[in-house]
């Protein structure tokens, strides 16, 4: 069972304007218990489950680059992580016959150099 103050406590540094992640520090240098913390944020979450969502805690930097190339690429946050993920897990085609004639095109007008 989370600490009452404690959920109360991350609700108000939340309506501020705090990250988690924020709050999560400021909460480890006051000493409190990393369970302790991990059990008050895990009662922010549904109680049911979705098989693929996956929730992770991110530092400010590395938010601030995924907003950065989320705002360039014209998605959403949620959107980029998805793609960065999915790509990650696809396999590279290595034979150009492969490849779809739009990668095709790509690769020949590329401003990469190719390699020999």
């Amino acid at each position: 069972m989370p600490d009452k103050n404690l959920v109360k406590f991350i609700k108000e540094a939340r309506k501020q304007g705090f990250s988690d992640m924020q709050i999560r520090d400021a909460l480890l240098k006051n000493n409190w218990p990393a369970n302790r913390i991990d059990e008050a944020f895990i009662s922010f979450q549904p109680k049911f489950k979705i098989k693929n969502q996956v929730c992770i805690f991110l530092n400010d930097e590395i938010l601030n680059i995924l907003e950065k190339r989320a705002k360039k690429n014209l998605l959403t946050l949620a959107e980029q992580i998805e793609d960065i993920l999915r790509r990650s897990c696809i396999k590279k085609k290595t034979t150009i016959q492969q490849e779809k004639i739009d990668d095709l095109l790509l690769t020949c007008f590329s401003r990469q150099r190719k390699k020999k």
